[in-house]
């Protein structure tokens, strides 16, 4: 069995049907949780197409915003969204950030540690450029534990005996390994916190143009029209659904957050 391609964020409209739902709900879980006052300099890492950093600005009334991801698709898409915004836009890596030291009030990625293929590194960026003082603090969803939104395409996938696609940095997702990673780095008054949000589909189709249509594992287009075939009935199978025809599922993300050293 061949191994899965590598997961590619390269389709901002599809990544909007597919996961900023999901992102939205969480990130106003994670607002509410670090509960930031207002003016202060904030960096998103690994923004996507700019879901998490719409409510940052919403919500927490920064002085000013720092977004970067590595896909300039992503970040095109994410330029049409804020275009009205006070958001720097950057294009690139979060194991190398392009800011200098000590510069930002709050440092967070929103649903992508486990995508960074060192998580350490990345985490670490983001302690080098938070203030003494200042606030470091991540959520992804909790893989091992079955959380992910797209836990039920993984198993059904993985029945049919086809790779599916998973982040390169699963472990990362573990409270233990978030606790462990965020100690080893020093920061201090580290808290975690589960996140539980769900999403309702108005029907079938509507599940499945989200969520397996817009995938960005493009696994639709690599499947047979039997596999195809056998992949929805097997997940039309599974999904509850309403009287209406209405399917609503849940998703839970593991969130922490701490303080760096030096004030």
């Amino acid at each position: 069995m061949s191994s899965p391609e590598p997961i590619k964020f390269t389709d901002g409209a599809a990544y909007e049907r597919f996961m900023s739902p999901w992102s939205r709900s969480a990130g106003n879980l994670f607002l509410d949780w670090l509960a930031p006052r207002p003016g202060l300099a904030w960096v998103d890492v690994g923004a996507g197409n700019g879901a998490f950093t719409e409510l940052l600005l919403a919500r927490g009334a920064p002085s000013s915003v720092c977004a970067i991801d590595p896909s300039d698709a992503q970040i095109a898409t994410a330029r049409e969204k804020l275009a009205a915004k006070q958001v720097e836009l950057s294009i690139g890596d979060a194991m190398a950030l392009p800011y200098e030291a000590n510069r930002f009030d709050i440092a967070v990625m929103a649903l992508v540690l486990f995508f960074v293929p060192d998580p350490r590194k990345g985490a670490a960026e983001m302690v080098r450029v938070a203030k003494p003082g200042g606030l470091v603090a991540s959520y992804t969803w909790d893989i091992l534990r079955g959380g992910t939104p797209t836990q039920p395409l993984w198993e059904e996938l993985d029945a049919l005996g086809i790779p599916a696609a998973r982040p390169p940095s699963a472990e990362i997702s573990r409270f233990e390994a978030l606790k462990a990673l965020w100690a080893e780095l020093g920061l201090r008054d580290i808290e975690t916190r589960e996140l539980v949000v769900d999403r309702t589909f108005s029907d079938f189709d509507d599940y499945w143009l989200s969520m397996v249509v817009s995938s960005p594992t493009g696994i639709v287009g690599k499947l047979s029209e039997a596999e195809g075939a056998e992949l929805k009935r097997r997940l039309q199978a599974r999904l509850p659904a309403s009287a209406t025809g209405a399917i609503t599922f849940h998703a839970s993300a593991t969130a922490i957050k701490g303080r760096k050293a030096g004030r």
